[in-house]
């Protein structure tokens, strides 16, 4: 048994990208190196093209109208989900952020489980965030005056480049716990992580389009999608290059997204429903009040 262990091949991981809810490598054919913090070789994954960007907006798009109709008690339950299968694949988790971000074995189970707990807060939210951020609204005059959130639609996120996996998961939930879909450009350096993540979300009742995971160059695929005129949003979180994430705020100006600049975050701390309001719109009903029974008395 000895013998045959030692003569046993080891099986590579072949990392791919998550468009659609499925799994495809680059159209391009290209890859890139992924190394850990110390230089070591990690493993090859997919360096995205601008063909993969289209299809992932095509994707996102396509997954928009089922999502937004969803109910938010739904999209609360898939996002649960989304936690439980993460528990289950804990120690995969582990170990791809203690080799992308150099943290102790200890460490990373740490973020790997804030990463958990955040998903299940963001799920937590669904059906609540509503009652925050909307409401019946005193006007005069005989109307009833309404004002309810709704989802941007597709929103491009550019993760963080240092928070591979607490981080991405922090950009990522808030955008579809509220109703959008994601086109998500995965840390260049640390990119595994959320190729892993890709596989979870494929096996947690989440729609294929709902989240589309890309892997490469920020720089490459950035400018592409800030002026995609079927994009609705952005969030520039992970474009820490000022100078790149001027451009991509100019870009987005052509067919007026919504723009969350970057900013200097920590995600370790409590998170807020600021992420959750800044790719909502908000939808206002003006209903005019009728008369009840014989003496004329509204309503």
């Amino acid at each position: 048994m000895s013998e045959k262990s030692e003569q046993r091949l080891s099986v590579f991981k072949t990392y791919k990208l998550y468009v659609g809810g499925k799994f495809p490598r680059s159209e391009s054919g290209r890859v890139y190196e992924v190394q850990d913090h110390k230089g070591k070789w990690l493993a090859n994954a997919p360096l995205s093209s601008r063909k993969d960007a289209r299809d992932a907006v095509v994707a996102a798009r396509k997954a928009f109208g089922g999502w937004a109709g969803a109910t938010a008690y739904n999209r609360g339950q898939i996002l649960y989900r989304v936690a439980e299968m993460l528990e289950g694949r804990k120690g995969q988790f582990v170990h791809e952020v203690a080799h992308a971000e150099g943290l102790s074995k200890n460490k990373a189970a740490e973020v790997v489980e804030a990463a958990i707990d955040r998903w299940v807060w963001y799920a937590g939210w669904t059906d609540k965030i509503a009652q925050i951020v909307g409401g019946a609204n005193p006007v005069a005059g005989p109307y009833f005056n309404l004002s309810t959130p709704e989802p941007t639609g597709v929103v491009t996120v550019i993760a963080p480049q240092d928070s591979s996996f607490l981080g991405l998961v922090s950009v990522i939930a808030p955008v579809i716990a509220t109703g959008n879909t994601a086109v998500v450009v995965a840390s260049e350096k640390s990119p595994l992580p959320a190729l892993s993540l890709g596989e979870v979300l494929a096996t947690s009742d989440l729609p294929g389009g709902v989240v589309n995971i890309l892997s490469g160059k920020a720089a490459e695929m950035g400018p592409h999608l800030a002026s995609h005129q079927d994009v609705n949003a952005i969030d520039l979180t992970g474009a820490a290059d000022g100078d790149l994430a001027r451009d991509l705020e100019i870009a987005a100006a052509d067919n007026l997204k919504r723009v969350l600049r970057p900013r200097t975050e920590d995600f370790a701390e409590s998170p807020t429903t600021d992420r959750m309001t800044a790719f909502l719109e908000t939808k206002t009903v003006w209903h005019p009040t009728g008369s009840l029974g014989a003496s004329g008395s509204s309503y």
